[in-house]
């Protein structure tokens, strides 16, 4: 099986194809995803196998899950050749095996989707009491304590952050869905307690060692920017002093011009917080499926999008992402059964997008 996936990322589509289009230079950091794949091409437990895949692509900068919620735990989302021990905390996850050989990899960044253990990402939004609050500044505080205590002279990065919360706020993936004002106030508290947790922790520790951060993650930005429709961007970040936005940017893929003003509306909406202030905007998703393009137009679309986020400064751009996670027939068996979010297509070819890591 490994000598497959090595031939397959060897006969990948050329590389002159795409070389005329060099990638933009600056200190935004390319990240790929790696969550909740649907192929494997070797034995190696699948979160790992897809760290050391993204690693040779080129990355520094991978997001994972680190999670026990309900509804999309980590055993779940990675359960390719891997036996996952039971554990009750996120820092007991965190130390797993499997998440400590993954840390002990040569990335400068490591950006985790996390939520409490035995609750759903959401659960808040129906019903959020003191003690759920306690729960979760506890629970985070745990978790950024573990991680700068074992990393502390690795100078590496841990964001912390949640998924697409304007789906969560609206508890439906209809964005006509109106948030509740109960919900709205829910959020803010329950982001609140989150970074509480992740700032008390950091502050028992010195400053020149690992660094763990927490970010809130925005989705329907442009229908916020435009129509003024209540979200997550315009309704909860001036609220709360979260270190950083994340930016789900699905709703201007097809506009390098939208995608650079919806950067431009969280940044406006988001509290300036150390040390980042005024770039504490990331991309925590974007890319562009082959499933709506060519390969080359995917590949120049993802440049046009990685070139704005840059000139905007995001210290952070990540691709959605490594394995494609969305099947169009079930079961799905070859590359055109899929989407094509992916930069390792199930046949082992490589995507060109692959360029940009290089």
């Amino acid at each position: 099986m490994r000598r497959k996936l090595f031939i397959g990322l060897l006969i990948g589509l050329p590389m002159l194809t795409f070389a005329q289009t060099p990638a933009p230079a600056s200190r935004t950091q390319l990240g790929v995803a790696h969550i909740g794949g649907l192929y494997c091409f070797s034995e190696t437990d699948y979160l790992n196998e897809g760290a050391a895949t993204a690693h040779a692509i080129g990355a520094r900068c991978i997001k994972v899950s680190l999670s026990l919620d309900t509804d999309n735990p980590s055993p779940k989302l990675y359960p390719f050749h891997s036996q996952w021990p039971s554990v009750a905390t996120l820092h007991a996850l965190a130390d797993t095996p499997h998440y400590r050989a993954l840390f002990a990899r040569e990335f400068d960044t490591f950006i985790l989707t996390a939520f409490r253990p035995g609750r759903s990402a959401g659960y808040w939004r129906e019903s959020f009491s003191d003690e759920d609050e306690q729960a979760e500044e506890e629970c985070f505080a745990s978790l950024t304590r573990h991680l700068l205590r074992t990393y502390s002279k690795t100078r590496k990065t841990f964001v912390i952050q949640n998924w697409e919360g304007d789906w969560a706020l609206r508890g439906s993936f209809d964005p006509a869905t109106k948030p509740t004002p109960a919900a709205t106030a829910a959020m803010i508290r329950w982001l609140a307690a989150r970074q509480r947790g992740v700032a008390r922790a950091r502050a028992e520790f010195s400053t020149d060692g690992a660094r763990v951060f927490h970010a809130c993650e925005v989705n329907l930005v442009r229908q916020a920017q435009m129509q003024g429709a209540p979200g997550v961007t315009t309704d909860v970040l001036p609220h709360v002093s979260v270190d950083l936005a994340s930016y789900s940017a699905w709703d201007t893929k097809d506009s390098p011009a939208q995608f650079a003003e919806a950067l431009a509306f969280i940044a406006k909406h988001k509290r300036p917080t150390e040390p980042f202030g005024d770039h504490g905007v990331y991309v925590g998703e974007f890319g562009m499926p082959e499933s709506e393009a060519t390969p080359q137009l995917a590949f120049e679309r993802t440049t046009a999008l990685l070139t704005e986020a840059q000139r905007f400064g995001c210290p952070f751009a990540v691709y959605w992402q490594l394995y494609c996670n969305e099947p169009t027939t079930k079961p799905p068996s070859a590359n055109g059964d899929y989407k094509g979010f992916w930069l390792v297509r199930p046949d082992g070819t490589r995507s060109p997008i692959c360029q940009l890591f290089q």
